[in-house]
């Protein structure tokens, strides 16, 4: 604020210190509210990177003490990851053995039972063999293709002349020349390995096999018609859970006559109540929207019944207000708002945002303790020893909110939370319910892992088939299989399987019936 013009008083320099003092202050809220926006946007570009809250210090929250009517739970194990010190690093048992014995000089002045020859190059004596060292080596034979034959005779009765000759198969595309481990092949290369269908044909060229890509895009089009009673029977198990996890991520679509693209939208649903010690087998189902409306969710879940656990999204609001679904409320998403105050901030141990991380922190730790116990286990550990936390954390938060100005991303990351904080607590008393909605997002990382690798979706349509083939490579993921083999077992079954009996061809039961090949940790 530039002087007044005239003699200076006290006065009037006091009111130009005051109004510069204010300037600064709105400026320094512009700039933290510019770098958390830089922030978001390099995130969104690049890519997330780790959220891991490492505390530099001893945490200041430290859980409740386990009462006594609650006994210590016993820890469940998960499986090892891929990089863990302890993981068997030894190769796969069920991998073929090619054997080569690589012999020493020898000359022929003896021989052993096999005719080698065993003399000893410095003295002319025999040798004998005293032990071996063996080494193994991982070695790569590409893959290959073959073509089968069906050859159906035709055979005549002598007398009668009645011509026999045995029933065609079926195949996977009628009069189609690809095969049911082909059409896997191609689908779980495209939707689980991310490779265009436009690179699977220049990949298919190398070896000879010369297949155009709008070929491709029609067998993959013919095997989700194909595969269509199966997705609803998923579908149906899937909504028939008290409690999803729900969410959705935009995908390029090319919009037709106007040669650009439109955001579409990719929905999931996710059944997965293993945390909670279910026996029931986890399911994903995925469906596509040309656009984010709030009606597209309420079509896909009209027939649910329970809790619904998903993000701040406003299309969810209409279920819970009708009572159709019960809001359970996301803790990671409550904790980002944060995250981005304390990256923006330096990452100072004794900001802010680094206090309340250190208690959602808290809150974690208790879900790692009882993760796999019994819903009623749950619910009693989280009320014992969550919930004052939670009470603590509310009065933290509440106190906080006539101290900090209105329009500051501190008030924003404090609102996100008050705001839905009955949702977000409603963990505590749902031995069912997960602290955050993960499962989810889990679900949909391949999608965004292949949003690098191609331009965008030919059309709706296109986006249909992506739900669909999602739906299986995902459920048959969750479920320990390998989605090829899998898919493959399925292609070769569902062209005569019996539409009332299409849930025998879902992962959980087709791999009971004919044992699959596992995936591996990853």
């Amino acid at each position: 604020m530039p002087l007044p013009p005239g003699p200076h008083t006290v006065e009037s320099l006091l009111r130009v210190i005051e109004a510069r003092d204010a300037e600064l202050v709105l400026l320094k809220l512009m700039n933290e509210k510019l770098r958390l926006q830089l922030a978001r946007r390099i995130r969104e570009q690049y890519g997330a990177s780790s959220e891991r809250f490492d505390d530099g210090q001893r945490t200041l929250i430290e859980a409740a003490p386990l009462p006594a009517e609650l006994t210590p739970l016993p820890k469940v194990v998960p499986a090892p990851a891929a990089n863990a010190p302890a993981l068997d690093r030894s190769l796969p048992a069920h991998l073929p053995r090619e054997e080569l014995v690589h012999r020493v000089p020898a000359t022929h002045a003896h021989h052993d039972s096999a005719g080698q020859a065993c003399g000893c190059s410095a003295c002319g004596g025999r040798l004998r063999r005293i032990g071996a060292d063996v080494s193994e080596q991982l070695e790569f034979v590409p893959a290959r293709f073959k073509v089968i034959r069906h050859v159906r005779p035709k055979l005549a009765c002598v007398k009668c002349q009645t011509i026999f000759q045995a029933e065609a198969p079926s195949r996977p595309i009628v009069r189609g020349i690809a095969g049911p481990a082909f059409m896997a092949h191609v689908t779980v290369s495209k939707y689980c390995d991310h490779i265009p269908l436009y690179r699977q044909s220049r990949i298919n060229a190398r070896s000879g096999v010369h297949i155009d890509r709008s070929t491709l895009a029609r067998w993959v089009g013919r095997g989700e018609k194909l595969l269509d009673p199966l997705l609803a029977a998923l579908g149906r198990y899937v909504l028939a859970a008290e409690k999803l996890h729900a969410d959705d991520t935009p995908v390029p679509v090319l919009s037709p006559g106007k040669g650009k693209t439109k955001e579409g939208r990719l929905w999931v649903y996710v059944r997965d109540d293993r945390p909670a010690a279910s026996e029931d087998a986890p399911a994903a189902w995925f469906r596509y929207s040309p656009d984010r409306e709030g009606r597209h969710p309420r079509k896909h879940l009209e027939k649910f019944r329970g809790v619904l656990q998903a993000d701040g999204y406003g299309g969810w609001l209409r279920l819970y207000q009708q009572g159709q679904a019960i809001e359970a409320a996301c803790w990671a998403h409550a904790r980002r708002p944060w995250w981005d105050l304390y990256v923006s901030t330096g990452r100072g141990e004794d900001s802010v945002a680094a206090q309340a991380l250190r208690r959602i922190k808290a809150l974690y730790a208790i879900e790692e303790d009882i993760r796999g116990q019994p819903p009623d286990v749950r619910r009693a550990h989280r009320q014992a020893r969550a919930g004052p936390l939670l009470q603590e954390y509310h009065d933290w938060l509440t106190g906080m909110v006539g101290r900090v100005s209105r329009k500051s991303d501190l008030a924003k990351a404090i609102a996100y939370s008050l705001t839905r904080w009955q949702a977000l607590t409603r963990y505590r008393d749902d031995g069912r319910i997960e602290i955050d909605n993960s499962a989810a997002e889990r679900s949909l990382r391949g999608i965004a892992l292949g949003r690098s690798n191609y331009l965008f979706m030919g059309s709706d349509a296109g986006g249909d088939r992506a739900a669909a083939m999602y739906s299986l490579v995902e459920t048959a993921k969750l479920n320990g299989l390998d989605p090829e083999a899998y898919l493959r077992a399925v292609f070769e079954r569902i062209a005569e399987h019996r539409v009332d009996r299409v849930h025998e061809l879902l992962p959980w039961n087709i791999g009971r019936a004919q044992p699959l090949p596992q995936r591996q940790a990853a």
